[in-house]
Order: structure tokens, then C-alpha cells, then sequence
């Protein structure tokens, strides 16, 4: 009888050992973002660790069976033996896990939920995802994660070599109870008895989203996003695929015209477009934003169009490209852009400028076979591609890629060559202004801080584009020439309050300027996004833009004009009217304001649509 209490005690005491490892992985999350969780009272904290528990126990009970049946085993088995297994599975799930931990707490930070399986589309690619973390911070988080793991290993040993002493060889009867002990692991993996298994929404009790967040547990949403992925199936299901259809177009039958006078002087004009890396409106002047980042893209935006309610649809740079070249909505926790299957039969801007009898080429100074970026392009039937390779090895000084001076000055010398092919189409994707920000230049906001980093980052790569610019007026082309420049998509610096995926991290610079502008100095408040792009080029130029379906017109002046944004597990619709803000997991609205009602039955209609499209590629 004594064996068989010292197991069951042995038992208890390892799973509790894991409850306290999830508390104090919440309690490193919870301090990290002290900056947020300062603003939840005492009791909201308590809370985070009480509703979380209800996720750190079902995780536990995981992690927890395969021991279980070493303890079951030590009744015939040598505890020698059964010590050396159980500290070894221990220790190797102990430093997975810690590092996953690590992980989830740096990426909180860019992507506002917690590690899913979003990170293994980045993950086949190391040494471009490596690229955002500074060499400081690789070798710290290394250094911080061994350490860690050690101790926490060093607790846990000490732990299992005095409860495993206490255990003697059993008897044959013993083993019925444990098998039944095993198998009730069951109640603390789904939650309890309830008819639905435990998920995030049960832990979700706060209208404070970083609570929610905090109480989630990072693993047990890692590993549930891995075994519950939604590639056969639509999960954004809101209505009937015919009523959905029908909410949309009631909205959209009036928007896909232009009611603006004429914006070109030409009817065939060469278009360069600069896609800007990670820009916010938040780092703009002329949108309301730091005065101070952006003082050449201020200028421009006098001598041109700007765009005051311009989105980015996604928050990442593959979303953000298929949305403004192929006018398509992002995918919540994946991209299309990844899946070379489903790209090949999106409309593509650069095949559609061919056709209309445009030359076509693409510029980026990194490598563009970070995540089938390449592949994506290539189904655009691009005439010339140019990318990191093209880089003499002393100007590849920047993690990424070649900075965006470099950069900047080989495409102008492509743009200046005397046979030129025109009319042409060129696009050209910035890389400097991405993590870890760095560049031969001066740090114009210091480097005291990652939010200055990223102000120093946008403000270098601001110089670089009005040098571009301005040897761009001097080109035989410029007078028949539209310049776009807009960010790839927007960012969660400079730090803004409320909601961390509110519109105000979506919103981006559009600027339009050039020879070929029959209006310059003037803005457009028209609610937009990437997706309308390339939809508005494509009619401009009298070509097929009913193929950019998702998309409308950018010129078109209709109070009803809208932007619908995805982020993970949720998305944002708003107009001059209201904003709508929806959060999949507690299933709830999390930004309600102005007329939203609309916003709402469309949101979830796009959402819907879009998805099922995805699905159906």
C-alpha cells in the first residue's frame, strides 16, 4: 500500500511541478509588457493566473501521460532505470518548451497574440527570419534561454530524485489504478466534463484584451493551432454564401467608378511604385503622425496626391504584396503567398500592365525566395527581376539585404538607362526599415529604445527615397511619369493606445506625384486599401480591372467607401461612418463605434468570402 501512495504522490507532485512552470512563464510574459500590465488593476492580474490555469492544466495533462506510464512501469522496472527516461523526456520537453517560451514573448510584441502556427511559415527560411533580430539580441536570447532552461532542469531534478527514492517495486494489483489514473488524464486535457472541449474563449474574461492574452497558454495555443488547422474548411462562417454575396455587392455596386476629375494628363503614363517596408501613418506629419520621421515624404505629399484614409488589408509583407499586386485579401493565420498552388491562379497587376502593352520589372535588394515570394512574382509574367543577388557582396551590409540607399541608386540607374523600354511598369519593395533596423547612417531619434530604432530606420530610408525622387525629376520620363509610394503595411510603432490591432496600426501612406498628375497639392480622404490598387490602375488605363474583385475604386467619393483589415484570428471594418473590430477567438466585437451595424454584416461577409475563396484556389 505504501508503494502505491508514494507513486500517487509522485504522480501529483510532477504534474504540479508543470502548473507552476506555466505560472511562472506567465508571470516572465506579465513582466516583460510591464508597460501594459500597468494599466490592469491587482485583481485583473490575479485573474490572468486563475483563468489561465484552466489551459496550463490541460496542457499539463499532456505532457504529463507518458510519465504517468513510467510510474506505472517502475512496478516491475528498476527506478534506476525509470529515473534516467523520465529526467530525459523532461529535460528535452523542459527546453523546447522554454524556448517556444522565449519566442512567444519577443513576438508578442509585432504580432499581438500569442505563438500559433504562424510561425512555421517563417521557419523554413531561418536565416531570412534570423534577419529581424539583431546579432546582441540572438546571442543574449541564446545565453538567457540556456540558462533558464537549466535552472528550471536543475529544480525539476532535484524534485524527481527525491520523490522517485521514495518508490519500491510494486505489486501486479497496482497497475489497474494507475491505467485508470492514465486514462482520466482525459478530464484535465478537454477541461472538464463539459460537451465542448476547453479552448482560448475560456479563458478569455476581461474587455482588456492583454489580459485575455496573458491568460492564454503560449504552448497549449501553439500546439492546438498545429492540430486544428483549417486549410479544408471555412471557420469564418456568418451567413449563407448567397446572402453573404449579397451584403457585399449592395455596399460595393456603387463604388467601383470613379467620380474624381481626371487625376492623369495621360492616358498611357510610365508608373514607378515604391513599396515602403513597415511605414506608419503614426510616423507620418502630413497624416496627423511624428512630425519629425518622414520630412521628405512630407514634402512630397504637397506636390502631389495624398491619400489621408488610406490601409494596409494585412500586417505583414507577403499579405501586404498580395494584396496591393493581385487586389486579395489577406488569410488570418496563414498566406496565400506561401502555398505556390493557389498564387498561380491569382490575377496579377504586372500581367494585366503586359497586357496592356506595359515593360514589367520588380526590385528588392534581400532574398526573394523568403516565403515563395519569387514563385508569387513569377506567375506575373515580370519581364526583368532584380533581388539580393544582384548586389555586389560590400553592399550587402545589411541582414536583410542591401540597404536601401544602394538599393534605391541601382534601380534609379536602370530607370536612367538611354534605351529604356516604355511605357513601363517597375516596382520596387524597400527592406531597411525592418527589424533589427539597422544602417550606415546617423540615428536620427537614437537608439535608446525600439521605437526610436524604428524612427531612425524610417527616417534613413525617407532620405533615401526623396534622393531617389529628386533625380527622378530630372529624367527624360518624368513628365509622363505617376510615382505611387505606399507602405507595404503598417506597424505597431510609435506605440498607440487602446486596441493593438485597431485601425490605427493599419493605416499607411499612399502619395501619388509625378509629371503624369493632372492634379497636384491636393488630398483624398476616401476610405481605402491595398486591395483597391490595383482595381483603380487597371480602370484608369482602360483595362480588366473586374478580375481585381475584391477591390473598388480609390477615387470614388461615396460615404459608404470602406476598408476591411485582417489580423489574426479577426478583422477590421470602417468607413467615414463607424468602425468595426472583431475578435474570433472570444467571438466577440472588441471596437464598436459610430454607425456600425453595417460595418459588422459586412465585415463578416468579406471575411467569409474572402476565406472561402482562399479555400476554393
Amino acid at each position: 500500500m505504501k508503494s502505491l501512495k508514494n507513486r500517487l504522490l509522485f504522480s501529483v507532485s510532477y504534474f504540479f511541478l508543470w502548473i507552476i512552470y506555466f505560472a511562472f512563464a506567465r508571470l516572465i510574459f506579465l513582466v516583460f509588457y510591464y508597460d501594459k500590465t500597468k494599466e490592469l488593476d491587482f485583481l485583473t492580474i490575479l485573474k490572468t493566473f486563475f483563468f489561465g490555469s484552466k489551459l496550463d492544466i490541460s496542457f499539463t495533462g499532456y505532457i504529463v501521460a507518458f510519465p504517468f506510464l513510467l510510474i506505472l512501469l517502475s512496478i516491475w522496472i528498476p527506478k534506476k532505470i525509470i529515473s534516467a527516461i523520465l529526467k530525459s523526456y523532461t529535460f528535452i520537453i523542459l527546453f523546447l518548451i522554454t524556448f517556444l517560451m522565449l519566442i512567444d514573448v519577443v513576438l508578442y510584441k509585432s504580432w499581438g497574440v500569442r505563438i500559433d502556427s504562424t510561425l512555421l511559415n517563417y521557419i523554413n527560411t531561418p536565416k531570412i527570419m534570423l534577419a529581424s533580430v539583431s546579432t546582441g539580441l540572438l546571442v543574449g536570447g541564446i545565453f538567457i534561454w540556456i540558462a533558464l532552461s537549466l535552472f528550471i532542469a536543475y529544480l525539476f531534478n532535484k524534485k524527481i530524485n527525491n520523490d522517485i527514492n521514495k518508490i519500491e517495486r510494486g505489486k501486479l494489483w497496482e497497475a489497474p489504478i494507475f491505467l485508470l489514473l492514465i486514462g482520466s488524464l482525459i478530464i484535465p486535457i478537454r477541461g472538464g466534463f463539459q460537451t465542448i472541449p476547453i479552448n482560448q474563449s475560456n479563458v478569455y474574461f476581461s474587455k482588456k484584451m492583454f489580459a485575455n492574452h496573458a491568460s492564454v497558454n503560449f504552448i497549449w495555443n501553439f500546439a492546438n493551432a498545429l492540430t486544428h488547422k483549417t486549410e479544408d474548411k471555412n471557420p469564418y462562417i456568418h451567413f449563407s454564401s448567397k446572402k453573404a454575396q449579397k451584403i457585399i455587392n449592395e455596399v460595393k455596386n456603387n463604388l467601383y467608378t470613379n467620380n474624381t476629375d481626371s487625376i492623369l494628363n495621360t492616358q498611357k503614363p510610365n508608373i514607378i511604385l515604391i513599396i515602403w517596408e513597415s511605414l506608419s501613418a503614426k510616423s507620418v506629419g502630413v497624416l496627423g503622425g511624428e512630425p519629425d520621421v518622414t520630412p521628405n515624404l512630407n514634402q512630397l505629399a504637397k506636390e502631389g496626391i495624398l491619400f489621408t484614409n488610406f490601409y494596409g488589408n494585412g500586417d505583414r509583407t507577403d499579405k501586404g504584396l498580395a494584396a496591393i499586386l493581385s487586389g486579395y485579401y489577406p488569410q488570418p493565420t496563414s498566406s496565400i503567398i506561401k502555398i505556390p498552388s493557389k498564387t498561380r491562379s491569382l490575377p496579377m497587376l504586372t500581367q494585366e500592365m503586359k497586357n496592356l502593352g506595359y515593360y514589367t520589372s520588380f526590385y528588392y535588394g534581400g532574398d526573394s525566395n523568403f516565403g515563395n515570394m519569387i514563385t508569387f512574382l513569377r506567375n506575373g509574367n515580370i519581364d526583368y527581376i532584380v533581388d539580393g543577388e544582384e548586389f555586389d557582396d560590400e553592399d550587402w551590409n545589411s541582414k536583410w539585404g542591401a540597404h536601401d540607399h544602394i538599393f534605391l541608386e541601382r534601380f534609379m540607374k536602370d530607370l536612367s538607362v538611354p534605351d529604356l523600354k516604355k511605357p513601363f511598369f517597375s516596382v520596387a519593395l524597400t527592406l531597411t526599415s525592418h527589424e533589427p533596423y539597422e544602417f550606415p547612417d546617423e540615428y536620427k531619434f537614437g537608439k535608446n529604445s525600439q521605437e526610436n530604432l524604428y524612427k531612425s530606420a524610417q527616417s534613413y530610408t525617407d532620405k533615401a527615397i526623396g534622393k531617389f525622387i529628386d533625380e527622378a525629376k530630372k529624367q527624360p520620363w518624368w513628365d509622363n511619369t505617376l510615382i505611387v509610394i505606399m507602405s507595404d503595411h503598417g506597424h505597431p510603432l510609435p506605440k498607440h493606445k487602446g486596441y493593438f490591432n485597431s485601425p490605427k496600426k493599419f493605416q499607411i501612406p499612399m502619395v501619388w506625384l509625378g509629371g503624369a498628375l493632372a492634379k497636384k497639392g491636393i488630398t483624398i480622404d476616401n476610405f481605402s486599401g491595398q486591395t483597391d490598387f490595383a482595381y483603380t490602375i487597371t480602370d484608369m488605363l482602360q483595362g480588366n480591372a473586374s478580375q481585381f474583385f475584391f477591390g473598388k475604386n480609390i477615387f470614388n467619393s461615396s460615404d459608404k467607401n470602406y476598408v476591411h483589415y485582417v489580423f489574426n484570428k479577426g478583422f477590421g471594418t470602417l468607413n467615414k461612418n463607424g468602425i468595426f473590430v472583431y475578435d474570433y477567438v472570444s467571438k466577440k466585437p472588441v471596437i464598436k463605434e459610430g454607425d456600425y451595424k453595417e460595418l459588422e454584416t459586412l465585415g463578416k461577409a468579406i471575411s467569409q468570402e474572402a476565406y472561402q475563396d482562399f479555400l476554393d484556389r
